[in-house]
């Protein structure tokens, strides 16, 4: 095996790990809420906190550690982020536990942005899109695999298990980054302001806005999938499950066909994909009156917002490497912090939104932001054309 595919499949494990993470927190936020013998509302918070702190630390830290050797940067980060997780296993009131996922929140969309840089560094360029949407992968594969998994082993042993697992693992992996990350990477140095000056770039503005209102559409509907698959679709308990899986692979091919996407056409097809994805948010309340029809349509929409992310993140790579050096590390963390943002926003919305309209119209809510989105991406690849 090559030390590419090594490099490769290390990263993927890094974003799968940091997944798991955080998603694993909602899988068994009930066990939380019994040991501590607090509120579910109380825990849920947990979730919010978490997007809230990983999105104003994620800029803040990929800013002020970009002067400082990357390599040391990242071993840091991970060394931080063992500690974190390893004091959510052992927690021993619900405040350090708080203070845990902060301290993980902290620092996982800083690890990750630099994995991304590495990704830039090793990957030959007609290699880095599939490699970025490789890596992206490892998040969706998080949702499905590490959730269900964690909940196996927090029903069969405890909770605290389910994050003792992630600390060995983060063993295992910290080791092979150790010994497989390139040292010495050539490196441009800039103050805060050369690295700000990438924000200004209409090419990066306009991808962060088609991000944030992506998510947000995606997440007007995705923070109520459980009870639209078995309340409204009127599945059983039972199939929820394996349902919930096949949504989850829905965005893993959605991550591959973004790497294809993007290293053939790069952003030209954005606006192909917000229309497709706003189409289908505004027959989703038609779909759902047939339990097969809403099923295919919720496969078929997770698919489309598989692609996005994978190749707005090439993008603003590509833009930083040509023209922005000093700001690799800002230009790999606007995904994650974009996905968090957005996330946020959607789910906050939605939580409003369900007040006043049923959940089978959500879509209508998730529509809106994606006409933002499908306007946003016109102008993107108008800018970029020209």
């Amino acid at each position: 095996m090559t030390k590419y595919r090594l490099q490769s499949i290390t990263f993927v494990l890094v974003a799968f790990l940091l997944g798991c993470n955080e998603f694993m927190v909602v899988g068994v936020l009930s066990n939380i809420a019994k040991s501590y013998h607090a509120s579910l509302s109380t825990v849920g918070f947990l979730v919010t906190m978490f997007a809230l702190t990983y999105a104003i630390c994620t800029p803040v830290l990929t800013t002020i550690t970009s002067k400082y050797d990357r390599f040391k940067v990242l071993m840091t980060l991970m060394v931080i982020f063992l500690l974190g997780n390893t004091l959510t296993a052992c927690a021993p009131t619900l405040f350090w536990l708080f203070v845990s996922r902060i301290i993980t929140a902290g620092v996982a969309g800083a690890i990750i942005s630099l994995i991304l840089v590495y990704v830039s560094i090793i990957a030959p360029i007609e290699k880095r899109s599939m490699l970025v949407a490789t890596v992206f992968s490892g998040f969706s594969t998080a949702t499905i695999i590490g959730v269900p998994i964690g909940t196996t082993i927090s029903t069969a042993f405890s909770w605290h298990a389910s994050f003792a697992l992630i600390s060995v693992v983060t063993l295992i992996v910290g080791a092979f980054l150790y010994f497989l990350v390139p040292r010495n990477t050539k490196q441009t140095k800039g103050s805060i302001g050369h690295q700000v000056k990438l924000l200004k770039d209409p090419r990066i503005f306009l991808g962060i806005v088609v991000m944030i209102t992506i998510i947000a559409a995606e997440y007007t509907f995705y923070t109520y999938i459980r009870p639209i698959i078995t309340n409204v679709l009127n599945y059983s308990t039972t199939q929820l499950n394996w349902l919930l899986g096949l949504v989850g692979v829905m965005f893993i091919i959605g991550n591959t066909c973004a790497g294809i996407i993007s290293s053939r056409y790069g952003v030209t097809k954005l606006p192909l994909i917000s229309l497709a994805c706003l189409i289908l948010l505004l027959v989703m309340g038609l779909s759902f009156k047939l339990p097969l029809a809403g099923i295919a349509l919720l496969c078929v929409i997770c698919l489309v917002l598989g692609m996005p992310g994978s190749i707005l993140q090439v993008m603003f790579l590509n833009v930083a490497d040509r023209d922005y050096p000093a700001a690799m590390n800002l230009a790999s963390s606007l995904n994650p912090i974009c996905t968090n943002i957005g996330v946020t926003v959607g789910s906050f919305t939605a939580s409003i939104a369900v007040n006043f309209v049923a959940i089978s119209q959500i879509g209508y809510i998730g529509a809106l932001f994606a006409i933002i989105s499908t306007v946003g991406s016109v102008m993107l690849v108008h800018r970029t054309t020209k």
